[in-house]
Protein backbone atom coordinates (compact mmCIF):
# COMPACT_ATOMS: atom_id res chain seq x y z
CA UNK A 1 0.00 0.00 0.00
CA UNK A 2 1.19 3.49 -0.72
CA UNK A 3 2.33 5.56 2.19
CA UNK A 4 2.01 9.22 2.88
CA UNK A 5 -1.63 9.79 2.04
CA UNK A 6 -2.48 11.23 5.44
CA UNK A 7 -0.24 14.27 5.06
CA UNK A 8 -2.03 15.99 2.22
CA UNK A 9 -3.93 18.76 3.95
CA UNK A 10 -6.56 19.11 1.19
CA UNK A 11 -6.53 15.51 0.08
CA UNK A 12 -9.50 13.19 -0.17
CA UNK A 13 -7.63 10.81 2.14
CA UNK A 14 -7.43 13.30 4.98
CA UNK A 15 -11.13 14.14 4.76
CA UNK A 16 -12.25 10.53 4.80
CA UNK A 17 -9.79 9.41 7.51
CA UNK A 18 -11.17 12.11 9.82
CA UNK A 19 -14.64 10.76 9.21
CA UNK A 20 -13.45 7.29 10.26
CA UNK A 21 -12.24 8.37 13.72
CA UNK A 22 -12.98 5.68 16.28
CA UNK A 23 -13.24 2.85 13.73
CA UNK A 24 -9.63 1.69 13.82
CA UNK A 25 -7.68 -0.89 15.80
CA UNK A 26 -9.36 -3.60 17.82
CA UNK A 27 -12.62 -1.64 17.93
CA UNK A 28 -12.72 -1.64 14.14
CA UNK A 29 -12.31 -5.43 14.08
CA UNK A 30 -15.22 -5.92 16.43
CA UNK A 31 -17.49 -3.40 14.73
CA UNK A 32 -16.92 -4.71 11.20
CA UNK A 33 -17.94 -8.34 10.96
CA UNK A 34 -16.25 -9.03 7.64
CA UNK A 35 -12.99 -7.47 8.73
CA UNK A 36 -13.08 -9.42 11.98
CA UNK A 37 -13.60 -12.70 10.12
CA UNK A 38 -10.68 -11.84 7.85
CA UNK A 39 -8.51 -11.18 10.89
CA UNK A 40 -9.53 -14.48 12.48
CA UNK A 41 -8.81 -16.27 9.23
CA UNK A 42 -5.38 -14.61 9.07
CA UNK A 43 -4.67 -15.90 12.55
CA UNK A 44 -4.97 -19.48 11.31
CA UNK A 45 -1.78 -19.03 9.33
CA UNK A 46 0.02 -17.72 12.39
CA UNK A 47 -1.38 -20.43 14.62
CA UNK A 48 -0.28 -23.10 12.15
CA UNK A 49 3.24 -21.68 11.96
CA UNK A 50 3.52 -21.30 15.73
CA UNK A 51 2.15 -24.78 16.46
CA UNK A 52 4.56 -26.35 14.00
CA UNK A 53 7.40 -24.43 15.59
CA UNK A 54 6.68 -25.64 19.11
CA UNK A 55 5.25 -29.15 18.83
CA UNK A 56 8.43 -31.03 17.94
CA UNK A 57 10.28 -30.02 21.12
CA UNK A 58 7.90 -32.07 23.25
CA UNK A 59 7.88 -34.96 20.80
CA UNK A 60 11.66 -35.25 21.01
CA UNK A 61 11.42 -35.78 24.77
CA UNK A 62 8.78 -38.56 24.64
CA UNK A 63 9.99 -42.03 25.47
CA UNK A 64 7.99 -43.78 22.71
CA UNK A 65 9.50 -41.44 20.11
CA UNK A 66 12.98 -42.19 21.39
CA UNK A 67 12.25 -45.93 21.27
CA UNK A 68 11.00 -45.70 17.68
CA UNK A 69 13.77 -43.45 16.31
CA UNK A 70 16.67 -44.82 18.34
CA UNK A 71 20.09 -43.23 17.90
CA UNK A 72 18.72 -40.48 15.64
CA UNK A 73 17.23 -38.83 18.76
CA UNK A 74 20.13 -39.65 21.07
CA UNK A 75 22.99 -38.48 18.83
CA UNK A 76 23.22 -34.66 19.14
CA UNK A 77 24.18 -34.16 15.50
CA UNK A 78 21.34 -36.21 13.99
CA UNK A 79 18.92 -34.78 16.56
CA UNK A 80 19.88 -31.28 15.45
CA UNK A 81 19.28 -32.16 11.80
CA UNK A 82 15.94 -33.73 12.67
CA UNK A 83 14.81 -30.39 14.11
CA UNK A 84 16.53 -27.94 11.77
CA UNK A 85 15.72 -29.61 8.46
CA UNK A 86 12.27 -28.02 8.63
CA UNK A 87 13.82 -24.53 8.67
CA UNK A 88 16.06 -25.49 5.76
CA UNK A 89 12.99 -26.63 3.86
CA UNK A 90 11.21 -23.36 4.69
CA UNK A 91 14.15 -21.30 3.47
CA UNK A 92 14.42 -23.28 0.24
CA UNK A 93 10.66 -23.39 -0.19
CA UNK A 94 10.38 -19.64 -0.56
CA UNK A 95 13.25 -19.48 -3.04
CA UNK A 96 12.18 -22.47 -5.13
CA UNK A 97 8.59 -21.32 -5.38
CA UNK A 98 9.90 -17.94 -6.45
CA UNK A 99 11.13 -19.47 -9.69
CA UNK A 100 7.55 -19.36 -10.89
CA UNK A 101 8.20 -15.69 -11.59
CA UNK A 102 11.93 -15.24 -11.97
CA UNK A 103 14.96 -16.45 -10.12
CA UNK A 104 16.23 -13.79 -7.70
CA UNK A 105 13.18 -11.66 -8.42
CA UNK A 106 11.84 -9.40 -5.69
CA UNK A 107 10.66 -11.74 -2.90
CA UNK A 108 7.99 -9.39 -1.65
CA UNK A 109 6.57 -8.83 -5.12
CA UNK A 110 6.64 -12.58 -5.67
CA UNK A 111 4.68 -13.20 -2.50
CA UNK A 112 2.28 -10.36 -3.26
CA UNK A 113 1.78 -11.71 -6.78
CA UNK A 114 1.21 -15.41 -6.11
CA UNK A 115 -0.11 -15.43 -2.57
CA UNK A 116 -3.01 -13.26 -3.60
CA UNK A 117 -4.24 -16.20 -5.68
CA UNK A 118 -6.21 -18.44 -3.28
CA UNK A 119 -5.40 -21.63 -5.17
CA UNK A 120 -1.67 -21.02 -4.59
CA UNK A 121 -2.15 -20.92 -0.84
CA UNK A 122 -4.26 -24.07 -1.11
CA UNK A 123 -1.38 -25.81 -2.93
CA UNK A 124 1.02 -24.74 -0.18
CA UNK A 125 -1.37 -26.26 2.35
CA UNK A 126 -1.37 -29.52 0.39
CA UNK A 127 2.42 -29.63 0.49
CA UNK A 128 2.35 -28.91 4.22
CA UNK A 129 -0.20 -31.68 4.84
CA UNK A 130 1.80 -34.23 2.87
CA UNK A 131 4.79 -33.54 5.10
CA UNK A 132 2.66 -33.85 8.25
CA UNK A 133 1.18 -37.18 7.12
CA UNK A 134 4.66 -38.57 6.40
CA UNK A 135 5.84 -37.55 9.89
CA UNK A 136 2.75 -38.88 11.62
CA UNK A 137 3.08 -42.28 9.94
CA UNK A 138 6.87 -42.43 10.31
CA UNK A 139 8.39 -45.78 11.25
CA UNK A 140 12.02 -44.72 10.91
CA UNK A 141 14.13 -41.52 11.10
CA UNK A 142 14.30 -41.04 7.33
CA UNK A 143 10.54 -40.44 7.25
CA UNK A 144 10.86 -37.76 9.92
CA UNK A 145 13.65 -36.05 7.99
CA UNK A 146 11.75 -36.16 4.73
CA UNK A 147 8.41 -35.23 6.26
CA UNK A 148 9.80 -32.24 8.14
CA UNK A 149 11.62 -31.00 5.04
CA UNK A 150 8.42 -31.16 2.97
CA UNK A 151 6.45 -29.55 5.79
CA UNK A 152 9.06 -26.79 5.81
CA UNK A 153 8.41 -26.09 2.14
CA UNK A 154 4.80 -25.36 3.03
CA UNK A 155 5.66 -23.40 6.15
CA UNK A 156 8.05 -21.17 4.24
CA UNK A 157 5.24 -20.11 1.94
CA UNK A 158 2.33 -20.03 4.37
CA UNK A 159 4.08 -18.14 7.14
CA UNK A 160 4.38 -15.11 4.86
CA UNK A 161 1.77 -15.62 2.14
CA UNK A 162 -1.30 -16.01 4.34
CA UNK A 163 -0.86 -12.89 6.48
CA UNK A 164 0.06 -10.87 3.41
CA UNK A 165 -3.07 -12.03 1.60
CA UNK A 166 -5.28 -11.07 4.50
CA UNK A 167 -3.47 -7.79 5.11
CA UNK A 168 -4.14 -6.83 1.49
CA UNK A 169 -7.85 -7.64 1.84
CA UNK A 170 -8.28 -5.76 5.14
CA UNK A 171 -8.99 -2.01 5.24
CA UNK A 172 -6.06 0.20 6.32
CA UNK A 173 -7.77 1.22 9.58
CA UNK A 174 -7.43 -2.29 11.05
CA UNK A 175 -4.24 -3.45 9.39
CA UNK A 176 -2.10 -2.69 12.45
CA UNK A 177 -4.42 -4.73 14.67
CA UNK A 178 -4.36 -7.50 12.08
CA UNK A 179 -0.57 -7.72 12.37
CA UNK A 180 -0.87 -7.73 16.17
CA UNK A 181 -3.39 -10.57 15.98
CA UNK A 182 -1.09 -12.48 13.65
CA UNK A 183 1.81 -12.18 16.11
CA UNK A 184 -0.44 -13.25 18.98
CA UNK A 185 -1.59 -16.24 16.92
CA UNK A 186 2.00 -17.39 16.42
CA UNK A 187 2.75 -17.33 20.13
CA UNK A 188 -0.66 -18.89 20.84
CA UNK A 189 0.20 -21.74 18.47
CA UNK A 190 3.50 -22.27 20.29
CA UNK A 191 1.71 -22.25 23.64
CA UNK A 192 -1.01 -24.79 22.75
CA UNK A 193 1.53 -27.11 21.09
CA UNK A 194 3.49 -27.27 24.34
CA UNK A 195 0.38 -28.11 26.35
CA UNK A 196 -0.88 -30.68 23.84
CA UNK A 197 2.51 -32.37 24.10
CA UNK A 198 2.14 -32.32 27.87
CA UNK A 199 -1.31 -33.94 27.69
CA UNK A 200 -0.56 -36.65 25.13
CA UNK A 201 2.64 -37.54 26.98
CA UNK A 202 0.47 -39.53 29.43
CA UNK A 203 -0.97 -41.87 26.78
CA UNK A 204 0.14 -45.33 27.92
CA UNK A 205 2.28 -43.87 30.71
CA UNK A 206 5.48 -41.86 30.57
CA UNK A 207 7.95 -44.73 30.71
CA UNK A 208 8.84 -47.74 28.61
CA UNK A 209 5.20 -48.64 28.03
CA UNK A 210 4.26 -45.31 26.50
CA UNK A 211 2.22 -45.70 23.33
CA UNK A 212 3.33 -44.13 20.07
CA UNK A 213 0.04 -42.26 19.91
CA UNK A 214 1.65 -39.92 22.46
CA UNK A 215 3.75 -38.33 19.72
CA UNK A 216 1.75 -39.19 16.61
CA UNK A 217 -1.38 -37.35 17.81
CA UNK A 218 0.25 -33.92 18.40
CA UNK A 219 1.95 -34.17 15.00
CA UNK A 220 -1.29 -35.15 13.28
CA UNK A 221 -3.23 -32.31 14.91
CA UNK A 222 -1.35 -29.89 12.66
CA UNK A 223 -3.68 -31.05 9.92
CA UNK A 224 -6.74 -29.47 11.56
CA UNK A 225 -5.88 -25.77 11.10
CA UNK A 226 -4.12 -26.56 7.82
CA UNK A 227 -7.21 -28.18 6.27
CA UNK A 228 -9.44 -25.37 7.51
CA UNK A 229 -7.05 -22.88 5.97
CA UNK A 230 -6.74 -24.79 2.70
CA UNK A 231 -10.49 -25.17 2.24
CA UNK A 232 -11.34 -21.69 3.47
CA UNK A 233 -8.93 -19.92 1.15
CA UNK A 234 -10.75 -21.38 -1.86
CA UNK A 235 -13.77 -19.26 -0.96
CA UNK A 236 -11.77 -16.08 -0.45
CA UNK A 237 -11.55 -13.41 -3.17
CA UNK A 238 -8.41 -12.43 -5.03
CA UNK A 239 -6.40 -9.67 -3.41
CA UNK A 240 -7.12 -6.20 -4.84
CA UNK A 241 -3.37 -5.68 -5.15
CA UNK A 242 -2.98 -8.78 -7.34
CA UNK A 243 -5.99 -7.74 -9.43
CA UNK A 244 -4.54 -4.25 -10.01
CA UNK A 245 -1.22 -5.81 -11.05
CA UNK A 246 -3.15 -7.86 -13.60
CA UNK A 247 -5.01 -4.82 -14.94
CA UNK A 248 -8.33 -6.02 -13.49
CA UNK A 249 -9.22 -2.72 -11.84
CA UNK A 250 -12.99 -3.20 -11.80
CA UNK A 251 -12.64 -6.50 -9.95
CA UNK A 252 -10.30 -4.86 -7.47
CA UNK A 253 -12.91 -2.21 -6.69
CA UNK A 254 -15.55 -4.95 -6.24
CA UNK A 255 -13.34 -6.81 -3.75
CA UNK A 256 -12.64 -3.64 -1.78
CA UNK A 257 -16.33 -2.79 -1.76
CA UNK A 258 -17.22 -6.19 -0.36
CA UNK A 259 -14.49 -6.12 2.30
CA UNK A 260 -15.57 -2.66 3.43
CA UNK A 261 -19.30 -3.28 3.22
CA UNK A 262 -19.69 -0.09 1.18
CA UNK A 263 -20.83 0.85 -2.30
CA UNK A 264 -18.18 0.64 -5.04
CA UNK A 265 -18.74 4.37 -5.58
CA UNK A 266 -18.06 5.26 -1.95
CA UNK A 267 -15.19 7.71 -1.50
CA UNK A 268 -13.37 5.38 0.89
CA UNK A 269 -13.47 2.44 -1.52
CA UNK A 270 -12.21 4.66 -4.32
CA UNK A 271 -9.47 6.00 -2.03
CA UNK A 272 -8.19 2.55 -1.14
CA UNK A 273 -8.25 1.51 -4.77
CA UNK A 274 -6.24 4.58 -5.80
CA UNK A 275 -3.71 3.96 -3.02
CA UNK A 276 -3.11 0.47 -4.38
CA UNK A 277 -2.94 1.79 -7.93
CA UNK A 278 -0.45 4.47 -6.86
CA UNK A 279 1.91 1.92 -5.30
CA UNK A 280 1.68 -0.32 -8.36
CA UNK A 281 2.54 2.62 -10.65
CA UNK A 282 5.36 3.69 -8.34
CA UNK A 283 7.04 0.29 -8.49
CA UNK A 284 6.48 0.01 -12.24
CA UNK A 285 7.86 3.48 -13.05
CA UNK A 286 10.80 3.08 -10.69
CA UNK A 287 11.80 -0.09 -12.51
CA UNK A 288 11.42 1.59 -15.90
CA UNK A 289 13.60 4.54 -14.84
CA UNK A 290 16.37 2.55 -13.23
CA UNK A 291 16.51 -0.37 -15.68
CA UNK A 292 14.92 0.65 -19.00
CA UNK A 293 16.80 -2.07 -20.90
CA UNK A 294 15.02 -4.89 -19.02
CA UNK A 295 11.37 -4.01 -19.67
CA UNK A 296 10.45 -6.41 -22.48
CA UNK A 297 8.94 -8.99 -20.10
CA UNK A 298 11.14 -11.89 -21.21
CA UNK A 299 12.56 -14.44 -18.79
CA UNK A 300 16.07 -13.17 -19.36
CA UNK A 301 15.10 -9.56 -18.73
CA UNK A 302 13.19 -10.47 -15.59
CA UNK A 303 16.16 -12.44 -14.34
CA UNK A 304 18.54 -9.52 -14.97
CA UNK A 305 16.08 -7.04 -13.52
CA UNK A 306 15.85 -8.94 -10.27
CA UNK A 307 19.61 -9.44 -10.15
CA UNK A 308 20.33 -5.76 -10.74
CA UNK A 309 17.91 -4.82 -8.01
CA UNK A 310 19.76 -6.91 -5.47
CA UNK A 311 23.19 -5.80 -6.69
CA UNK A 312 22.17 -2.17 -6.14
CA UNK A 313 21.76 -2.95 -2.44
CA UNK A 314 25.39 -4.03 -2.30
CA UNK A 315 26.95 -1.45 -4.60
CA UNK A 316 25.45 1.71 -3.08
CA UNK A 317 27.02 2.48 0.28
CA UNK A 318 23.99 3.92 2.07
CA UNK A 319 21.91 0.95 0.96
CA UNK A 320 24.61 -1.52 1.98
CA UNK A 321 24.51 -0.10 5.50
CA UNK A 322 20.79 -0.81 5.64
CA UNK A 323 21.38 -4.35 4.37
CA UNK A 324 23.85 -4.83 7.22
CA UNK A 325 21.38 -3.43 9.75
CA UNK A 326 18.51 -5.60 8.50
CA UNK A 327 20.57 -8.80 8.21
CA UNK A 328 22.33 -8.39 11.56
CA UNK A 329 19.08 -7.56 13.34
CA UNK A 330 17.68 -10.90 12.16
CA UNK A 331 21.02 -12.58 12.96
CA UNK A 332 20.98 -11.37 16.54
CA UNK A 333 17.28 -12.17 16.88
CA UNK A 334 18.02 -15.83 16.24
CA UNK A 335 21.25 -15.95 18.24
CA UNK A 336 19.48 -14.76 21.36
CA UNK A 337 18.84 -18.48 21.57
CA UNK A 338 15.06 -18.25 21.36
CA UNK A 339 14.78 -21.26 19.08
CA UNK A 340 17.19 -23.21 21.24
CA UNK A 341 14.58 -22.73 23.97
CA UNK A 342 11.55 -23.40 21.77
CA UNK A 343 12.97 -26.47 20.01
CA UNK A 344 14.73 -28.08 22.96
CA UNK A 345 12.94 -26.75 26.04
CA UNK A 346 12.18 -30.18 27.60
CA UNK A 347 15.79 -31.25 27.10
CA UNK A 348 17.01 -27.99 28.65
CA UNK A 349 14.68 -28.35 31.65
CA UNK A 350 15.87 -31.92 32.14
CA UNK A 351 19.44 -30.63 32.19
CA UNK A 352 18.34 -28.17 34.92
CA UNK A 353 17.31 -31.00 37.23
CA UNK A 354 13.71 -31.62 36.17
CA UNK A 355 14.42 -35.28 35.50
CA UNK A 356 10.77 -36.27 35.13
CA UNK A 357 9.66 -35.96 31.52
CA UNK A 358 6.19 -34.87 32.62
CA UNK A 359 7.57 -32.06 34.78
CA UNK A 360 9.95 -30.89 32.05
CA UNK A 361 7.02 -30.73 29.61
CA UNK A 362 5.01 -28.83 32.22
CA UNK A 363 7.82 -26.29 32.54
CA UNK A 364 7.94 -26.07 28.76
CA UNK A 365 4.23 -25.22 28.73
CA UNK A 366 4.92 -22.26 31.00
CA UNK A 367 7.41 -20.96 28.41
CA UNK A 368 4.57 -20.82 25.89
CA UNK A 369 2.26 -18.99 28.28
CA UNK A 370 4.94 -16.46 29.24
CA UNK A 371 5.80 -15.63 25.63
CA UNK A 372 2.15 -15.38 24.61
CA UNK A 373 1.21 -13.01 27.43
CA UNK A 374 4.30 -10.86 26.89
CA UNK A 375 3.37 -10.34 23.24
CA UNK A 376 -0.01 -8.76 24.09
CA UNK A 377 1.28 -5.30 25.14
CA UNK A 378 4.18 -5.35 22.69
CA UNK A 379 2.44 -3.43 19.91
CA UNK A 380 1.45 -0.61 22.26
CA UNK A 381 4.94 -0.28 23.69
CA UNK A 382 6.68 -0.31 20.34
CA UNK A 383 4.73 2.62 18.95
CA UNK A 384 4.83 4.70 22.12
CA UNK A 385 8.35 3.97 23.36
CA UNK A 386 10.24 3.51 20.11
CA UNK A 387 12.15 0.61 18.60
CA UNK A 388 15.54 1.04 20.27
CA UNK A 389 14.44 1.09 23.94
CA UNK A 390 12.32 -2.02 23.44
CA UNK A 391 15.01 -3.96 21.58
CA UNK A 392 17.87 -2.91 23.85
CA UNK A 393 16.01 -3.64 27.09
CA UNK A 394 14.86 -7.01 25.75
CA UNK A 395 18.38 -7.97 24.67
CA UNK A 396 19.94 -7.08 28.01
CA UNK A 397 17.17 -8.87 29.92
CA UNK A 398 17.68 -12.03 27.85
CA UNK A 399 21.46 -11.81 28.29
CA UNK A 400 21.03 -11.49 32.06
CA UNK A 401 18.77 -14.55 32.15
CA UNK A 402 21.21 -16.63 30.11
CA UNK A 403 24.13 -15.74 32.39
CA UNK A 404 22.19 -16.53 35.58
CA UNK A 405 21.14 -19.91 34.16
CA UNK A 406 24.76 -20.57 33.12
CA UNK A 407 26.04 -19.76 36.61
CA UNK A 408 23.48 -21.97 38.32
CA UNK A 409 24.15 -24.82 35.88
CA UNK A 410 27.91 -24.51 36.33
CA UNK A 411 27.56 -24.65 40.11
CA UNK A 412 24.96 -27.38 40.50
CA UNK A 413 24.81 -29.42 37.29
CA UNK A 414 26.17 -32.47 39.12
CA UNK A 415 24.03 -32.02 42.24
CA UNK A 416 20.60 -30.82 41.15
CA UNK A 417 18.95 -33.48 43.30
CA UNK A 418 20.24 -31.82 46.46
CA UNK A 419 19.77 -28.27 45.17
CA UNK A 420 16.24 -28.37 43.77
CA UNK A 421 15.65 -24.70 44.63
CA UNK A 422 18.53 -23.71 42.37
CA UNK A 423 17.07 -25.85 39.58
CA UNK A 424 13.69 -24.16 39.84
CA UNK A 425 15.37 -20.76 39.99
CA UNK A 426 17.09 -21.56 36.69
CA UNK A 427 13.70 -22.54 35.23
CA UNK A 428 12.21 -19.23 36.34
CA UNK A 429 14.94 -17.35 34.48
CA UNK A 430 14.19 -19.36 31.34
CA UNK A 431 10.57 -18.20 31.69
CA UNK A 432 11.71 -14.60 32.17
CA UNK A 433 13.82 -15.00 29.03
CA UNK A 434 10.66 -15.98 27.13
CA UNK A 435 8.95 -12.82 28.42
CA UNK A 436 11.93 -10.73 27.32
CA UNK A 437 11.80 -12.10 23.79
CA UNK A 438 8.01 -11.92 23.58
CA UNK A 439 7.77 -8.18 24.17
CA UNK A 440 10.89 -7.14 22.26
CA UNK A 441 12.79 -9.03 19.58
CA UNK A 442 9.83 -11.20 18.58
CA UNK A 443 7.63 -8.46 17.09
CA UNK A 444 9.95 -5.44 17.07
CA UNK A 445 12.80 -6.86 14.98
CA UNK A 446 10.39 -7.40 12.08
CA UNK A 447 9.00 -3.89 12.42
CA UNK A 448 12.49 -2.40 12.32
CA UNK A 449 13.63 -4.22 9.19
CA UNK A 450 10.44 -3.16 7.40
CA UNK A 451 11.02 0.55 8.07
CA UNK A 452 14.60 1.26 7.07
CA UNK A 453 14.34 1.08 3.26
CA UNK A 454 13.58 3.62 0.53
CA UNK A 455 10.37 2.68 -1.28
CA UNK A 456 12.12 1.64 -4.49
CA UNK A 457 14.16 -1.14 -2.80
CA UNK A 458 11.98 -1.92 0.21
CA UNK A 459 10.83 -5.32 -0.98
CA UNK A 460 14.30 -6.58 -1.81
CA UNK A 461 15.70 -5.32 1.47
CA UNK A 462 13.03 -7.11 3.45
CA UNK A 463 13.62 -10.33 1.51
CA UNK A 464 17.31 -10.30 2.44
CA UNK A 465 16.50 -9.77 6.12
CA UNK A 466 13.90 -12.56 6.02
CA UNK A 467 16.42 -14.89 4.39
CA UNK A 468 18.87 -14.11 7.20
CA UNK A 469 16.19 -15.00 9.72
CA UNK A 470 15.40 -18.39 8.17
CA UNK A 471 19.04 -19.39 7.66
CA UNK A 472 20.13 -18.46 11.18
CA UNK A 473 17.02 -20.20 12.50
CA UNK A 474 18.22 -23.35 10.72
CA UNK A 475 21.77 -23.07 12.10
CA UNK A 476 20.62 -22.54 15.70
CA UNK A 477 18.31 -25.53 15.50
CA UNK A 478 21.07 -27.71 14.09
CA UNK A 479 23.91 -26.87 16.50
CA UNK A 480 22.06 -26.55 19.83
CA UNK A 481 22.03 -30.29 20.76
CA UNK A 482 25.77 -30.53 20.09
CA UNK A 483 26.40 -27.41 22.17
CA UNK A 484 24.33 -28.74 25.08
CA UNK A 485 26.17 -32.05 24.87
CA UNK A 486 29.73 -30.73 24.69
CA UNK A 487 29.82 -27.33 26.38
CA UNK A 488 26.88 -27.69 28.79
CA UNK A 489 26.35 -24.39 30.64
CA UNK A 490 28.65 -22.74 28.09
CA UNK A 491 25.66 -22.88 25.74
CA UNK A 492 23.86 -20.31 27.89
CA UNK A 493 27.01 -18.19 28.13
CA UNK A 494 27.27 -18.27 24.34
CA UNK A 495 23.68 -17.16 23.76
CA UNK A 496 23.95 -14.64 26.59
CA UNK A 497 26.96 -13.00 24.97
CA UNK A 498 25.19 -12.77 21.62
CA UNK A 499 22.08 -11.35 23.28
CA UNK A 500 24.23 -8.67 24.92
CA UNK A 501 26.03 -7.94 21.65
CA UNK A 502 22.65 -7.62 19.93
CA UNK A 503 21.65 -4.98 22.46
CA UNK A 504 24.91 -3.08 21.92
CA UNK A 505 24.46 -3.31 18.15
CA UNK A 506 21.02 -1.71 18.35
CA UNK A 507 22.18 0.85 20.92
CA UNK A 508 25.23 2.14 19.04
CA UNK A 509 24.69 1.36 15.36
CA UNK A 510 20.96 1.39 14.63
CA UNK A 511 19.09 4.72 14.48
CA UNK A 512 15.64 5.11 16.00
CA UNK A 513 13.11 4.65 13.19
CA UNK A 514 9.84 5.48 14.95
CA UNK A 515 7.74 7.94 12.96
CA UNK A 516 10.42 8.96 10.45
CA UNK A 517 9.63 10.11 6.91
CA UNK A 518 11.57 8.75 3.94
CA UNK A 519 13.82 11.80 3.86
CA UNK A 520 14.43 11.66 7.61
CA UNK A 521 15.20 7.94 7.37
CA UNK A 522 17.84 8.68 4.75
CA UNK A 523 19.30 11.40 6.97
CA UNK A 524 19.69 9.23 10.06
CA UNK A 525 21.40 6.51 8.04
CA UNK A 526 24.14 8.97 7.12
CA UNK A 527 23.49 9.22 3.39
CA UNK A 528 22.38 11.93 1.03
CA UNK A 529 18.66 12.46 0.60
CA UNK A 530 18.81 12.01 -3.16
CA UNK A 531 17.18 8.57 -3.32
CA UNK A 532 14.46 9.36 -0.79
CA UNK A 533 13.76 12.73 -2.43
CA UNK A 534 13.51 11.18 -5.89
CA UNK A 535 11.26 8.43 -4.59
CA UNK A 536 9.04 10.94 -2.86
CA UNK A 537 8.82 13.23 -5.91
CA UNK A 538 7.88 10.32 -8.13
CA UNK A 539 5.25 9.20 -5.64
CA UNK A 540 3.82 12.72 -5.32
CA UNK A 541 3.56 12.99 -9.10
CA UNK A 542 1.61 9.74 -9.22
CA UNK A 543 -0.71 10.92 -6.43
CA UNK A 544 -1.43 14.13 -8.32
CA UNK A 545 -2.20 12.21 -11.50
CA UNK A 546 -4.62 9.96 -9.64
CA UNK A 547 -6.20 12.83 -7.72
CA UNK A 548 -5.07 11.63 -4.30
CA UNK A 549 -3.57 15.06 -3.59
CA UNK A 550 -4.15 18.33 -5.36
CA UNK A 551 -1.45 20.27 -7.16
CA UNK A 552 -0.91 22.67 -4.26
CA UNK A 553 -0.40 20.13 -1.49
CA UNK A 554 2.95 18.55 -2.32
CA UNK A 555 5.37 18.45 0.56
CA UNK A 556 6.54 15.52 2.56
CA UNK A 557 4.30 12.54 3.16
CA UNK A 558 5.40 10.33 6.05
CA UNK A 559 4.99 6.60 5.52
CA UNK A 560 1.64 5.39 6.74
CA UNK A 561 1.26 2.78 9.42
CA UNK A 562 -0.47 0.35 7.07
CA UNK A 563 2.53 0.32 4.73
CA UNK A 564 4.78 -0.68 7.60
CA UNK A 565 2.36 -3.30 8.79
CA UNK A 566 1.88 -5.19 5.53
CA UNK A 567 4.98 -7.41 6.00
CA UNK A 568 4.57 -11.04 7.30
CA UNK A 569 5.74 -11.54 11.05
CA UNK A 570 7.59 -14.48 12.77
CA UNK A 571 7.94 -14.83 16.19
CA UNK A 572 11.44 -15.92 15.62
Amino acid sequence: MAGGIEAGGNSLATTRRKQLAGQSGWAGLVQNRKVFLIAVFASLGGLLYGYNQGVFSGVLAMQSFKDRMGDAVINPNTKGWMVAILELGAWLGVLLTGKQLSFLDDLRLFIMAISMKPDTIAKAVVVFCVGVVVQTAAMQPSSIYGGRFVTGLGVGSLSMAVPLYNAEIAPPEVRGSLVALQQLAITFGIMISFWIDYGTNYIGGTGAGQREAAWRIPLALQLVPAIILGLGILFMPFSPRWLVNQGRDDEAVTVLSSARGLSPDDDLVQLEFLEIKAQYLFEKETSEIRFPEYQDGSFGSNFKLGLQGYLSLLSERHLLFRVVVGSLTMFFQQWTGVNAILYYAPTIFESLGLTSNAISLLATGVVGIAMFLATIPAVIWVDKTGRKPVLVSGAFLMAFCHIIVAILTGLFKDSWSTHSAAGWAACVFVWIFAIGFGYSWGPCAWILVAEIWPLSVRGKGISIAASSNWMNNFIVGQVTPTMLEHISFGTFVFFGVFSFLGGLFILFFVPETKGLTLEEMDDVFGSSTRMAAEDQKRQDDIYKRLGLIDGTTGGKHPASHDEKSSVGHHSD
